[in-house]
């Protein structure tokens, strides 16, 4: 049965840390700037807004600690341990007390028809009794072996999921986070585009005044520039959404102030990953790592121990009990007045004939495990091809992003050129406005295609179950 490998096991236990231990808006691990988490305006109990710009790290380690669908997974894995104590308690000891107070019609009573008038009553017409004990299974058919069994395997699941979980939140944020640089990269250069445009429209006033060109030239500066100005506009709303879309998913609230671009700061920037393991590599990985399969697995071990449980339904199931009882005494009105002593005890239940009630269960338990060992073999699958679409993906990213990096100089250079065209007056206003266009599509075609290539990495480690990996403050990447 596989286990945790040690670095799924260090995520998870440091995730269970900071959620469980540490204050939503405590300073985060050395290294951090303090003033990225450093207490604001709060409403509603929600995180502090950060008061510095965070990078990557900072939004991941802060995921970890107040992201909403881990504060929910975390309630998940308290359920799960509930139900690991209960199945423990079947291999432990149970302690009970019980009592009850009885009064009888005096009518009721029996009399000998001796002794006197109205006869000797054996009873009082008040009586009660109270007890303790403690009783402590000793054999069922194998059922409490197998309820401990499942409880350690209802525990690893149960951190399995939640490790699932955080690496799918890890890869939200990441992605988030690539967002919101992309569209800041996008405001930068469509503001490049309208500056060059109205350089370009003020350059054509001039020659204008000057009689050297038409009207015409004017009015199509004009138009690009209007043109360019939308795109812009554009940006800058991406921009606006993709911040929010990031503090929502860490568990922030906006604040109320009226302002629609939130005062949220990075300090990242769009780069290439140098990373890139063979196929066979990463499906290696995958089937090793992923978490989902590690859940998998336990499920069907406790598949098994359900097994073993139902077919105990068939033997017997042995008992001791022990305790010390009180009771009223019998021939005297006087209420207070009691006895007391122990009682030992041994108990045997076997159901000899229950009409195919424990052959049902059996066949159930016998089916369940068999539909998990399916479950298992069709999540490999999955996660294999999940693998190669991820590798595949990964290694167009990186094309587009080698090829769009060597445009990016030839539209430059072509702007130059049919700059200095213009100004000799060989080359034409067309001229330059086309290579303006194309230098600014270049560059934001460069910025998603670094957008995408880091993108398509944190998928592919995702994919490889290694989403958890992180950047220690000296860039290089380590796992917590």
């Amino acid at each position: 049965m596989s286990r945790f490998s040690p670095a799924q096991a260090r995520i998870t236990s440091l995730a269970l840390a900071w959620l469980a231990a540490a204050p939503v808006g405590a300073p985060l691990r050395a290294g951090t700037p303090p003033s990225a988490a450093a207490p604001t305006t709060q409403r509603h109990g929600a995180p502090a807004w950060p008061t510095a710009p965070l990078s990557l790290q900072n939004v991941l380690e802060l995921g970890l600690q107040q992201s909403p669908a881990l504060l929910k997974g975390k309630q998940d894995i308290e359920e799960s341990l509930g139900v690991v104590v209960q199945l423990k308690s079947a291999a432990r000891p149970q302690v009970t007390a019980s009592g009850t107070v009885n009064s009888l019609d005096s009518g009721r009573i029996e009399a000998a028809p001796f002794g006197g008038p109205g006869g000797i009553k054996f009873q009082s017409d008040k009586n009660w009794n109270t007890a303790i004990q403690v009783s402590q299974p000793l054999y069922a058919g194998g059922r409490i072996a197998a309820s401990l069994r499942s409880a350690r395997w209802t525990r690893e699941a149960a951190l399995a999921s939640y490790q699932a979980l955080v690496e799918e939140t890890l890869l939200n944020l990441r992605i988030a986070y690539e967002d919101v640089l992309l569209a800041a990269e996008q405001i930068k250069t469509q503001e490049a585009s309208v500056h060059l445009l109205e350089q370009e429209l003020a350059d054509v006033h001039r020659r204008f005044e000057a009689g050297t060109v038409p009207r015409f030239n004017v009015l199509r500066a004009e138009v690009e520039l209007g043109s360019a100005k939308p795109r812009l506009f554009r940006a800058r709303n991406a921009h606006r959404i993709a911040k929010n879309n990031l503090a929502t998913q860490l568990g922030w609230n906006t604040p109320n102030d009226g302002v629609e671009d939130i005062p949220l700061q990075l300090t990242g920037k769009l780069e290439a990953q140098s990373a890139d393991p063979s196929l066979s590599q990463a499906i290696g990985r995958a089937l090793a790592h992923r978490p989902e399969l590690t859940a998998l697995r336990a499920q069907e071990s406790i598949r098994g121990e359900e097994l073993t449980q139902a077919k105990a339904g068939r033997l017997p199931v042995v008992s001791a009990f022990g305790g010390w009882g009180w009771q009223s005494r019998t021939f005297t009105d006087d209420f207070s007045a009691h006895v007391d002593g122990w009682n030992v005890g041994a108990r045997v239940d076997w159901s000899i004939w229950d009409s195919g009630l424990t052959q049902g269960k059996i066949d159930a338990s016998k089916a369940r495990r068999q539909k998990a060992h399916l479950e298992i073999d069709d999540t490999a699958r999955k996660i294999e091809l999940e693998v190669r679409t991820a590798h595949s993906n990964f290694h167009e990213a990186r094309e587009v992003l080698e090829s769009q990096a060597r445009v990016i100089e030839q539209a430059e250079e072509a702007l130059r050129l049919a700059n200095a065209r213009a100004e000799a007056g060989s080359g034409t206003q067309l001229d330059v406005l086309s290579a303006q266009t194309a230098l600014t599509e270049t560059r934001s075609t460069y910025s998603q295609a670094l957008r995408d290539h880091a993108v398509a990495w944190a998928r592919l480690e995702r994919a490889m179950g290694e989403a958890t990996m992180l950047r220690t403050d000296a860039g290089a990447a380590a796992k917590p």
